[in-house]
């Protein structure tokens, strides 16, 4: 690992401490080698006893991926990678949780657009007026 934290955004690095790592045995094929080794990695961060997260912070990751985030990699025959890529995801996974949404500001349809919407509808009217049978 690069550190003795994790960096999620500009502002925000994890401390290592506060994300508990487990292993267990992979699941899928793999011959002995998966049915005795346990690469299997899973992150565990906890949002709520985080001392590094400020109130605001710790609200929006829980309203958007709830009081424990998880990752979990079992992609790699060795635990060490495994480890760096379900370390890896969870700040991706916080990251996603973190990032503030931008307010939409509404805008009017152009005249030009409205113009060209306008003679769209009356191309179309026109063809399917042609399409009728005489009478």
């Amino acid at each position: 690992m690069a550190g003795e934290s994790i960096s999620v955004t500009r502002s925000v690095a994890i401390p290592l401490e506060e994300i508990e790592l487990r292993v267990s045995r992979s699941s899928g094929p793999g011959g002995q080698h998966a049915q005795k080794s346990e690469t299997r990695v899973e992150a565990v961060f906890d949002v709520e006893a985080s001392a590094t997260l400020s109130p605001a912070q710790k609200r929006r990751v829980v309203e958007r991926l709830g009081p424990v985030v998880r990752a979990v990699a079992q992609d790699e025959r060795s635990q060490a990678r495994n480890r760096e890529l379900a370390v890896e995801r969870l700040a991706e996974r916080l990251r996603s949780g973190l990032r503030v949404q931008r307010r939409r500001k509404p805008t009017k349809p152009s005249a030009a657009a409205r113009e060209r919407r306008l003679q769209e509808k009356r191309r179309r009217g026109e063809t399917k007026r042609l399409r009728r049978p005489p009478g």
